[in-house]
Parts: C-alpha cells; structure tokens; sequence
C-alpha cells in the first residue's frame, strides 16, 4: 500500500515538478540571451492551452493583464538599456495592444521585437513600434484590419457604401460606423508607432494597406513582404530565441503530432524533459 501511495503522489506531484524545470529552464535561457545581448528581454507568448479535465482548447490572446504586465517591464527598465521583446501571439485586444506599442515607442533604449512563428493582428501592431523586426524565415505578421462583431470592419462599411440604407438593417449600419471610425483610429495610431522606422508618407501608405481590408485577416506576412512593404525586418534570429520558444510546450494529451531528429550539419536545440 506504501508503494501504491508513493506512485500516485508521484504521478500528482510531476506536474508540478515538470511546470516547475520549465520555469526555471526559461528563466536561464532569458538571462543567457540577456547577458549576450545586453538589453532587457521581455517575453510575449501565447499557446494553445488544453484544459486537461474537460479536454478542449483555450486560445490565449493579449489581454489587460498582458499589456500591464509589459508596460511595468519596459518602465522597470533603465533609460537606454536595449529592449529585446520575444513576441508569439495569434493576437488580441486593439487596446492592449497599443498600449504595449505605445510603451515600446516611448522606451529611450533601441527596441528589437522576435518574431520566431507569429505574431498576427495586434501582435503585428506591438511590432511596427520596434525599431527592428527579426523574424525566422518562415515567420508571420499580418494585417491590423480592426473587427467588429465578429466581421471584418472593412467589409461591413463595403456593404454601408453599396447597398441602398433602405435595405441595409440599422444593427449592420451601426457596426459599419463603428468599423469606419474603428479603422481611422488604428490607421492613425500605426502612422505615429511607424516614425521610428519610416517617413510620414511611407508610414501613411503602410497603414492604409493594413487596415483597409485588401486581405483577409490571417493573410500572412512573411519577412520577405514585409521588407518589401517597407518594414526593418532582419531574419538573423539568435539561436537562444528558438531554443527559448521550446521551453512553451503545448500540453499534449495523446502522441506529439510532429516529430522528427536533428539532422547533420546543424546541431540540436536544447530541449525539456
């Protein structure tokens, strides 16, 4: 019985103990590539959770929380001290986005936002108040086309422009107005957060082509459209940064959907156990 009860607080406790070593591993990786780079490194990581008891997924988007938490971060940070923000996220709320962005923009120091897999909608608009992007080749941002209500602000003021008001019903005349004045605000917010990268003509055109719905809202981004649009974008992204996303594992509750071995000529990244 002794040994049956050492078992199941064994499996009970590894969890923790699991959640633990990570935290701890992050926590050397952060300091490794800190002590490299001299600059403050800053993380913004959203996964895919699983709620282990019920069994399905919970998104995670930038949040209040995650915009205070930045926010305290880069003003704990001392007046010129270099800015490294490690930034992965399907997106979020407009306002704690910007918030974040405009915190970055005000920060003395340079700032280099990593972009390793993605970073979309809001998490693109933390980016372009960076002074440099560094993205992995096969990264993505994306476009910065407000929603409401669940649709694209771009095509609800389409159809306030094309259809006859007399057949357009006032909920969807409503949301159209607040896609217009939604869609000049996050314009004007990119122009300003762009003037540390470009001019005010450049940065002009840049935000209309983001906000104005010329694509859906997961279009992806890659680095290479991304210089072409106009951004700083560099692709020379520090190994510790990789290594770093490998410490955010998704919880599995079957077999791993991907596997594969190091190859040669490239040697393996650190991973948990």
């Amino acid at each position: 019985m002794e040994l049956v009860w050492l078992v199941l607080l064994f499996f009970m406790l590894q969890p923790m103990i699991r959640q633990r070593y990570l935290m701890a591993m992050r926590h050397y990786k952060i300091a490794q590539l800190q002590n490299r780079r001299q600059s403050r490194v800053i993380t913004l990581v959203h996964r895919q959770e699983t709620m282990r008891l019920l069994g399905f997924p919970l998104m995670r988007y930038i949040d209040i929380d995650d915009s205070e938490a930045v926010t305290r971060a880069i003003h704990a940070t001392d007046p010129g001290t270099p800015i490294d923000l490690v930034l992965h996220t399907p997106g979020g709320l407009v306002l704690a986005s910007l918030q974040i962005a405009r915190a970055i923009q005000r920060h003395s120091g340079r700032v280099t936002v990593f972009v390793p897999h993605l970073a979309m909608s809001g998490g693109t608009l933390i980016a372009l108040a960076a002074d440099q992007v560094v993205m992995c080749p096969h990264a993505m941002l994306g476009p910065v086309d407000p929603q409401v209500g669940g649709f694209p602000a771009a095509s609800l003021m389409k159809i306030g422009r094309e259809k006859p008001i007399a057949e357009i019903d006032d909920n969807t005349l409503i949301m159209a107005d607040i896609g217009a004045k939604a869609t000049r605000q996050v314009a004007r917010a990119m122009i300003q957060l762009l003037r540390r990268q470009m001019t005010e003509e450049a940065a002009t055109a840049l935000a209309e082509t983001l906000t104005s719905g010329q694509w859906t809202h997961d279009y992806p981004i890659d680095a290479e459209e991304a210089r072409g649009l106009g951004l700083r974008v560099s692709t020379d992204m520090p190994e510790e940064v990789l290594e770093l996303m490998q410490l955010y594992p998704q919880p599995m509750a079957a077999a791993p959907t991907v596997e594969y071995l190091p190859g040669p000529g490239r040697r393996p990244a650190a991973r948990p156990h």
